[in-house]
């Protein structure tokens, strides 16, 4: 096993380690590393993405269901359209999209590039999120849930989730708790089962018989991220919360301006 591939497998018991404290936050993860440590293809990296976050959040997601903290008829509510825009997405609008996308002046921008350069921008968006201090609604169990807006949430989540190869739970957790009004502790295990079942629907989209997946180390990569699930469950009883999410933050910002560096002036 080369250095880099064992390098690749430490680093993705982290990206189970964020979902198991913070309840997303593992795609932001996981698509630099496989691109940039294990030397995947942008947009296979996505792929790939799709089927680590989906299945480390299926393990966490049942570990959140013993305790009793999902609300399972969100997890329908919020993943059926969720689920169909990001299995649209993988399976119609990302094959669709040219490889060469502008090409003028000496100036290229091609597909992997902007899958890379949007993912940072997500990363900067959802790190300012994490790093600015926000308060949690207080439920008096009467509030108005709004169906529609969820829905409209949930399209807009899967496209940009199938887009980016991200389970967009740093996105679900707001929609749950200030549209659904979800108490935080629910809001992370519902949105895992919702990052679960599209990002695994969204990986079927992909298995169209174009892309050649090295099951080896997807699965290797999976099971150390599953790895990672508890032993950031068990972190998260040690450490408050807000900490975590703030420190978390800061790590993915610096994560998002290395990408924009990157593929922008070192590239």
């Amino acid at each position: 096993m080369e250095l880099t591939q064992t390098i690749g497998y430490i680093l993705a018991i982290f990206v189970g380690m964020t979902l198991g404290m913070l309840g997303s936050g593992g795609s932001i993860l996981s698509v630099p590393i496989l691109v940039y440590v294990m030397g995947i293809e942008p947009t296979l990296a996505t792929a790939y993405s799709l089927f680590v976050i989906g299945t480390a959040s299926l393990v966490g997601g049942f570990q959140k269901a013993k305790q009793k903290a999902v609300d399972f008829r969100k997890v329908v509510l919020f993943g059926i359209p969720t689920v169909i825009t990001v299995f649209i997405t993988r399976k119609i609008i990302v094959p669709e999209i040219p490889k060469v996308i502008i090409s003028s002046d000496g100036f290229t921008l091609d597909k992997s590039v902007l899958i890379m350069i949007v993912f940072a921008v997500v990363m900067i968006i959802a790190s300012v999120k994490m790093i600015k201090p926000s308060e949690m609604p207080i439920l008096s169990g009467d509030e108005k849930v709004h169906y529609y807006k969820i829905a409209f949430y949930g399209i807009c989540i899967g496209l940009l989730s199938g887009f980016v190869g991200a389970g967009g739970g740093f996105l679900i957790i707001p929609t749950l708790l200030f549209l659904a009004k979800t108490p935080m502790k629910v809001a992370v295990g519902t949105s895992l089962f919702i990052v679960a079942s599209q990002s695994l629907i969204g990986f079927l989209g992909d298995i169209n018989g174009s892309q050649s997946i090295d099951w080896n180390l997807l699965l290797v990569f999976t099971a150390c991220s599953i790895v990672g699930i508890f032993i950031g469950n068990f972190i998260s009883k040690k450490v408050e919360g807000v900490k975590l999410k703030t420190a978390f933050g800061w790590f993915v910002l610096a994560m998002g301006i290395y990408i924009m560096i990157k593929e922008f002036l070192l590239t």
